[in-house]
């Protein structure tokens, strides 16, 4: 094997099968990777696949990156690693490992005598580091088939492999059982073979926070808790005293002396002094509190968000701000952030949709005028069924979803399109409420090829096909929807069974199903973390998302009476266009079987101009967010712009309608707003384990406070432990989603906590509106 082959290919699979989180490799190296643009770069962010099984649909994009090898993300999986170039000290270790933690017969080999022994965790614990020895827990990694960088070798596995072995079959370990290993391990370590430097020269001692080399008395001494001083080399001694001295100035002086002489070669010399002495000479530069700090992190140390790191942070904290009076009113009453909300030019619609608009929100006691041009849309895709294409021979079925709150009026639109098509003698255009098998999803379109789908609860729909158990007759469910979505255009052709009497085939010419789905938030982003939204099925959907769970009530509604002039736009869309040949008679009367010849809604010259731009704008998105699931939401953008497109100039003109370039640019504004919903949400809402969904809950309470002082956290997020509570916001606070601020209060100062607003760039660039 080598690393132009693949290993992620050639292995991935295998190792998914039996229970591995497996994670990509940059070829050459030990370091998780992303291809991307053509090249390999860092992958950031892999640890998120320590908390939860591999999907297929991530193991089908890595395999295809070139040279890809294989990392297992430890969490589940823990690594004994001996980085020891002694042989028969490795072998002692490895048996010692044997006799505390149980014989493992999975043992890698990189470079030999160095080796890394395979265990599986009782529970996800966090990993340590005495070097040359570790112990590889959550949130580590460590590569299973590669070329290894320094041998140029594949990794060997002269036992059993991760290959043949299911994780499941791997002895267990605990957090104490692996400590206590590694205690007696390192006792075992002969002083010459010990590192005796704390390695300060290396990028694992780089830091990147502020250039001020003054750091906190409590910041500085929780960091040297984690940098032991076991016998370092002359060298790492005097580094650390330049380090404290930079950072605490004489403050520093008693930390010093306590950790040098935590040495077992302090007072060797005769000499109970010479830390003193070497205090007084030192002249510290280019380094400081920053270095202590980068040091500790890369041996586990997770600062805490109550330690203030930078003392001219500290200093500014315990002075009166310039603009308290400011601040205080800020405190008082902090800025909301910037709402979601319905862009008005999206409504901006004419014809049958305008009328639908304007008769639902007359008729409505809580008007939702985004769920009502959701359902108008659907509504007129279903009725120009089979009558009208595109230019790319695109049809007008379209599925959408409504999302709004309890009580929130999200019903309503649903029952003005049933109105309409009831006083309009066109009910035979209305499907079931809820689909209960494909056979009867089929069924109903064999009897009536063009039909729209009105389903009340669509989350709990959606969490009942896509789950992973869900009942066959209902993912089948899913199956038939995704081919008959791409079938618009031509013959549905169903499953052969072995009696045709009992249960003949299914053939449907041309079927348009199109679907209005409405649900409140939760069950709906909740069925998407199965990996719907990432392998495409969900894609074909577009998502109206109310901007108003509650708006203003409307105390004297219409009566629901549809208005006539409404009633006669759907009845000339159904009979499309004049003079027009669909395929004779029997195509007029919907048979499933019929020929159908629908009419092509021309472009003018400005709408093909228009068209084009948005087809090279999708192309463009496709290829900056290659290896992600936004692309499966990007593939459908063009397409559904341009069926949009065609709905609107059929809805302002079903006897002979042109597709304008202002219906090309509402059809693909409407789709970057569904498109920019999906993504924004599922950030926010979808996460992949527990561990992620506590951390983008937090995010969402600071987000939603403003600015919200510590006590104020804590009451919001009662669900959490206070360990939990810590790691989080520290967590958050590393990653730059959130920053801590520090007021000067009566006895102490007060802890502030608010959400970074992202400087982003819009999603949809390139285009003048």
């Amino acid at each position: 094997m080598t690393d132009a082959a693949g290993f992620m290919a050639s292995h991935g699979e295998r190792l998914v099968d039996n229970g591995y989180p497996v994670i990509p490799i940059m070829p050459g190296s030990k370091v998780p990777g992303r291809f991307t643009a053509g090249r390999w770069v860092p992958y950031a962010d892999w640890t998120r696949h320590a908390d939860r099984p591999t999907k297929s649909f991530e193991l089908d994009i890595w395999r295809r990156w070139p040279g890809s090898g294989v990392g297992i993300a430890c969490g589940a999986v823990v690594g004994i690693d001996i980085d020891v170039t002694d042989a028969g000290l490795a072998f002692e270790l490895a048996r010692l490992a044997g006799e505390m933690l149980g014989e493992t017969p999975c043992i890698r080999i990189g470079q030999a005598p160095k080796r890394l022994l395979v265990y599986r965790a009782a529970a996800a614990f966090p990993g340590r580091k005495r070097l040359p020895l570790e112990v590889l827990a959550h949130g580590q990694q460590f590569v299973a088939h590669a070329t290894h960088p320094g041998t140029g070798q594949p990794y060997a596995w002269p036992e059993e492999t991760l290959l043949d072995l299911p994780l499941a079959s791997l002895p267990v370990v605990d957090e104490a059982s692996a400590m206590a290993w590694l205690d007696r391990a390192y006792g075992l370590i002969p002083p010459d073979q010990r590192p005796h430097s704390l390695r300060l020269d290396g990028s694992e001692g780089e830091w990147r926070g502020p250039s001020d080399p003054r750091g906190t008395y409590d910041a500085v001494k929780a960091a040297l808790a984690y940098l032991p001083n076991e016998d370092l080399d002359g060298h790492s001694w005097i580094t650390m005293a330049n380090a404290i001295k930079a950072a605490l100035g004489e403050e520093g002086r008693q930390l010093w002396l306590d950790w040098s002489k935590s040495s077992g070669k302090s007072g060797q010399s005769g000499k109970s002094d010479t830390a003193e002495r070497r205090w007084k000479t030192l002249r510290p530069h280019s380094i400081g509190a920053g270095s202590i700090y980068g040091w500790a992190i890369a041996r586990g140390w997770v600062p805490p968000p109550e330690v203030t790191l930078n003392a001219q942070a500290a200093e500014r904290a315990g002075q009166p701000h310039p603009a308290v009076g400011l601040l205080a009113k800020a405190t008082a009453a902090p800025a909301p952030p910037p709402r979601y909300r319905v862009p008005p030019e999206l409504l901006a619609v004419d014809g049958v949709l305008r009328r639908f608009v304007d008769y639902a929100m007359s008729t409505a006691v809580s008007p939702q005028p985004f769920l009502a041009l959701g359902a108008a849309i659907c509504m007129v895709g279903a009725l120009a069924g089979r009558r009208y294409r595109t230019p790319t021979d695109l049809r007008s079925n379209v599925y959408a979803i409504g999302i709004a709150d309890s009580g929130g009026g999200k019903d309503h639109a649903r029952r003005c399109v049933k109105r309409v098509l009831y006083a309009a003698g066109l009910d035979r255009y209305l499907g079931g409420e809820d689909l209960a098998s494909s056979a009867g999803l089929l069924t109903s379109l064999q009897r009536h090829p063009a039909r729209l789908f009105q389903v009340d609860e669509f989350g709990q729909f959606l969490k009942l096909v896509l789950a992973p158990r869900a009942p066959a007759h209902k993912a089948a469910i899913w199956a038939e929807l995704t081919k008959l979505y791409t079938s618009a255009a031509e013959p549905y052709i169903g499953a052969e069974y072995a009696d045709q009497k009992a249960r003949p085939r299914v053939t449907i010419e041309q079927p348009c199903a199109c679907i209005w789905g409405v649900t409140v938030p939760g069950p709906f982003w909740q069925a998407l973390e199965g990996g719907a939204l990432a392998d495409g099925s969900i894609a074909r959907f577009l998502v109206f998302l109310t901007d108003e769970d509650y708006p203003e009530r409307n105390e004297a509604p219409a009566p629901m009476d549809p208005p006539a002039d409404l009633v006669a736009a759907v009845q000339a869309i159904a009979r499309g266009v004049p003079g027009h040949s669909h395929g004779g008679n029997i195509a007029d009367a919907m048979e499933a079987s019929a020929p159908i010849h629908a009419y092509t809604v021309p472009l003018s010259p400005d709408a093909e101009g228009a068209m084009q731009a948005v087809r090279r704008e999708a192309t463009d998105l496709l290829r900056s967010h290659r290896g992600t699931y936004a692309t499966a939401l990007f593939g459908r953008h063009a397409e559904n712009a341009a069926k949009l497109a065609m709905i609107a100039a059929v809805s302002r003109d079903p006897a002979r309608p042109v597709t304008e370039a202002r219906d090309i640019g509402w059809a693909s504004r409407l789709v970057e707003h569904c498109i920019g919903t999906m993504l924004r949400e599922a950030e926010s809402k979808i996460s992949d384990n527990d561990t992620e969904a506590k951390h983008k809950r937090v995010l969402e309470i600071i987000r939603d406070g403003g600015r919200l002082s510590r006590s104020d956290v804590t009451r919001r997020s009662q669900f959490l432990s206070r360990r939990e509570r810590e790691e989080i916001l520290a967590s958050l606070v590393e990653a730059g989603l959130v920053v801590v601020e520090q007021e000067a209060g009566t006895t102490k100062p007060t802890t502030y906590y608010a959400a970074v607003v992202p400087n982003d760039l819009p999603l949809f660039a390139g285009r003048a509106r």
